[in-house]
């Protein structure tokens, strides 16, 4: 699945939930509830990264990472969108800029 894909399925996703959202809560997050969401993400994703150095084991250790490693990437691309950044076009800035910082002089 190429980047464009991956960006528009998040979209696609995105907007579902906030259907839902609405439809439970009166209203769609704002996008500093999908950012907490995220955060919440990130910490089950320590403890998962935890588990793959045998501090937090777990029965499918391998699919439950692979799981969050994708909820994060869709709060990442979510949150891009939300604020109109060129995500692949920020990612290939930022992976030049690091590749010229780490060349030899």
């Amino acid at each position: 699945m190429d980047f464009q894909h991956m960006q528009d399925r998040a979209r696609t996703v995105r907007a579902r939930y906030a259907e839902v959202e609405a439809a439970t809560y009166g209203r769609s997050w704002t996008t500093e509830e999908i950012m907490l969401g995220f955060l919440g993400d990130v910490g089950d994703l320590a403890k998962l990264v935890q588990g793959k150095a045998g501090v937090r084991p777990r029965e499918d250790l391998d699919g439950a990472l692979a799981h969050e490693l994708a909820d994060c990437l869709w709060s990442v691309l979510t949150l891009a969108d939300a604020y109109d950044v060129d995500l692949a076009g920020a990612f290939a800035s930022t992976m030049d800029e690091l590749q010229e910082s780490l060349s030899m002089p």
